[in-house]
């Protein structure tokens, strides 16, 4: 069954992690596709080129169908799928981890990359600031200029997601609805505006999740 709601990360963030003087930086940054994921992964090359490897692991879509993981020359399933298994345990999605590793000069031996490579991925997630995702609603709420502050504020103050405010003849301002939300949020806005406005739906999108209407 499809998701309605999943985890993703708000910012970038990255964390260290050594062993046996082998250093393990892990960053995780969010990303929407997979050729995004891969460029996360180039630019690790580039700005660590003086490391030995970088091994990765991604996660995307809703429903996290798109999952792939790189060893990047470390010996068969003892890099990449640790760090992979971090993220599925997390529950994430839309995320991808590089783990830049310089080698310290002592082999760790399979089971030592396994638990060095997943604790330096765990860290970057203890780090990391973590968002809902919800298919919602996309609507617009069409008001006078005068009125398109107070209506933005008052939107945001009762828990819907502003996304955007467009200026023609009139205010256009574009808002995120949850499902369950909808009829509240239609008579929010008919009584806020005195009836002279609605919210007119446009299809849907996934959106980050403000917190929930306030009674």
């Amino acid at each position: 069954m499809t998701r309605s709601t999943y985890l993703t990360v708000r910012d970038s963030v990255e964390a260290e992690h050594e062993t046996k003087r082998s250093r393990f930086l892990c960053r995780v940054e969010r990303v929407a596709d997979e050729p995004a994921a891969r460029a996360v992964v180039d630019r690790a090359r580039s700005t660590h080129w003086d490391a030995r490897h970088h091994v990765s692991a991604f996660i995307l879509g809703p429903d996290g169908a798109i999952q792939r993981s790189s060893d990047d020359g470390e010996p068969s399933g003892t890099a990449g799928t640790p760090v992979l298994d971090v993220l599925r345990g997390r529950e994430v999605s839309d995320v991808v981890a590089v783990v830049t590793r310089w080698f310290g000069g002592t082999l760790l031996g399979a089971g030592g990359l396994v638990r060095a490579y997943a604790e330096a991925a765990r860290l970057a997630l203890d780090d990391a600031v973590l968002v809902s995702r919800q298919l919602m609603l996309l609507g617009t709420v069409s008001v006078d200029h005068a009125e398109a502050g107070r209506v933005e504020h008052e939107l945001r103050s009762r828990g819907l997601s502003v996304l955007s405010t467009e200026y023609a003849a009139l205010a256009t301002v574009r808002v995120g609805v949850r499902p369950e939300e909808l009829s509240q949020a239609r008579e929010w806005v008919a009584a806020a505006t005195s009836g002279r406005a609605t919210l007119d739906l446009h299809g849907e999108s996934w959106i980050d999740a403000p917190p929930p209407l306030v009674e």
